[in-house]
């Protein structure tokens, strides 16, 4: 159900505990206004708009342009001609909330203590550590951080970052207490919903979104655009279904026709946000990603998922399938059109990118640490790289879609994963085998104890929460 909600910044600080307002959240506001009062001299007179579209749960291989034979999505491959396709990028872990909460913070899930889906407790040989089912509101995230600079802040859609889903306007951790001035929060259907009536709310949560844009066209806004699809259930309009199964047949492809219908849909709304800017000549001012939060979910006895091929696994597994995503960004004048950048990197980053975009001024002026980095650089020279060691991931639970408690680390080509029940690790050449079929572990000794000392050196560092024998 909709919830509106134009909570400020002093709601948000009463519900802290008071040595966090003592002691961190005086020199972040001083830090941020500071940044405000600077930019404000250098700054072009309208900053870019931001429109961030998170699709849920779509695999890196379901978007036509990043080679689909089975998903047509010709609305997110006209923004990859427009701007900058990524084709290592990644999300922060293989399930949703985690993901969420590193896109709006910038910093690692295993620093945030939020390591799993809410409520997430599969159960397993080894006892998961006392996580944060929620986003703590000492974090600032990315609309507290715009707010200053005179962002208006839009939420619509999927929040799944508090500890249940009763939203309600002015709850603490909801998006109303963490810097959205206008909130739309929604939730997946039920199994028996009518899949005809919006059931995953695409339309509900696009229509919202238009309208924010609509009413704030003359000022910098930034407008998150959150979807339940293309989640589970696998539902959607028989009528679509009907359309893509006859194509799957007559181009004699296999494929599940609803899920091919689901991710139409969510292609539908992206072309209706970016018509939108078009038409109100918002385009060439606005920033525009599109991304997803995890990879491809691959199905059940109760849902028929898609295929991630050529990639291993999906959402909830370890492999490339659970955490390699889509991400397209556009940003005319900026990110040269029909860019590919095969830098690896991570959805951390986008807190950083947007946070640059807006202030023209790098994220390290905020007085705190920010795991990720921006990828303003990329977009401008998508081959020039970024300065960074590796990337991280962390995950001490069990899923049961087949992840057990693991981390893992990507140093250029090279991918290391360690499991935690027995800690045997796993090595694969990405470059050389994409769909990580053969494990090197015991033939390059040296490289893979290498890289297990980068992922203890950055579990410390993060204070990461490990398991622990039950």
């Amino acid at each position: 159900m909709p919830v509106c909600n134009p909570t400020s910044f002093a709601y948000r600080f009463r519900h802290r505990h008071a040595a966090s307002l003592r002691l961190v959240l005086p020199a972040m506001i001083a830090g941020l206004l500071a940044a405000a009062v600077a930019s404000q001299a250098t700054a072009d007179p309208r900053r870019p708009n931001i429109v961030l579209i998170l699709a849920d749960d779509l695999g890196w291989r379901n978007v036509g342009c990043y080679g689909s034979p089975t998903c047509q999505t010709p609305h997110i491959d006209r923004l990859a001609r427009q701007g900058v396709r990524f084709t290592d990028a990644y999300a922060a872990c293989h399930v949703c909330s985690p993901t969420r909460a590193s896109i709006l913070t910038g910093r690692y899930p295993a620093r945030l203590h939020l390591t799993n889906y809410i409520p997430g407790n599969t159960p397993g040989r080894m006892r998961p550590p006392d996580w944060r089912p929620y986003l703590p509101l000492d974090e600032v995230t990315i609309a507290e951080a715009l707010a200053p600079h005179g962002y208006r802040c839009g939420h619509f859609g999927k929040w799944h970052l508090n500890r249940n889903k009763n939203y309600r306007a002015g709850r603490p951790m909801d998006p109303g207490s963490q810097g959205f001035h206008e909130v739309l929060t929604t939730r997946k259907p039920t199994r028996d919903a009518r899949p005809e009536a919006d059931a995953h709310h695409v339309r509900q949560i696009t229509d919202a979104a238009i309208d924010f844009i609509r009413r704030h066209a003359n000022r910098p806004f930034f407008c998150y655009v959150s979807h339940n699809s293309v989640h589970r259930p696998i539902l959607a309009d028989p009528k679509r279904v009907a359309q893509h199964r006859q194509r799957l047949a007559a181009a004699g492809i296999e494929g599940n026709a609803t899920y091919a219908a689901m991710v139409d849909d969510l292609d539908q709304s992206v072309g209706r946000l970016a018509a939108v800017l078009d038409e109100l000549d918002l385009a060439d001012s606005t920033l525009l990603i599109f991304t997803s939060d995890n990879g491809a979910f691959l199905g059940d006895e109760k849902d028929r998922g898609t295929s991630n091929a050529p990639l291993r696994g999906g959402k909830g597994t370890n492999y490339e399938g659970g955490i390699r995503v889509p991400l397209i960004v556009r940003w005319p004048g900026i990110a040269r059109p029909g860019s590919v950048c095969h830098e690896p990197v991570i959805s951390n980053d986008l807190f950083p990118t947007m946070l640059e975009a807006a202030t023209r001024t790098p994220h390290t002026a905020l007085q705190h640490p920010i795991d990720g980095q921006s990828l303003v650089p990329l977009l401008r020279q998508p081959n020039a790289g970024l300065d960074r060691e590796a990337l991280f991931w962390h995950y001490p639970h069990y899923h049961s879609q087949g992840a057990t408690p693991h981390g893992a680390v990507r140093q250029g080509d090279w991918k290391l994963i360690e499991f935690y029940e027995d800690m045997h690790v796993e090595l694969y050449n990405l470059a050389a085998d994409l769909g990580e079929q053969h494990d090197l572990a015991s033939q390059q000794p040296q490289r893979a104890a290498a890289l297990r000392r980068l992922l203890h050196t950055w579990r410390n560092a993060v204070g990461a929460q490990m398991p622990t024998a039950r």
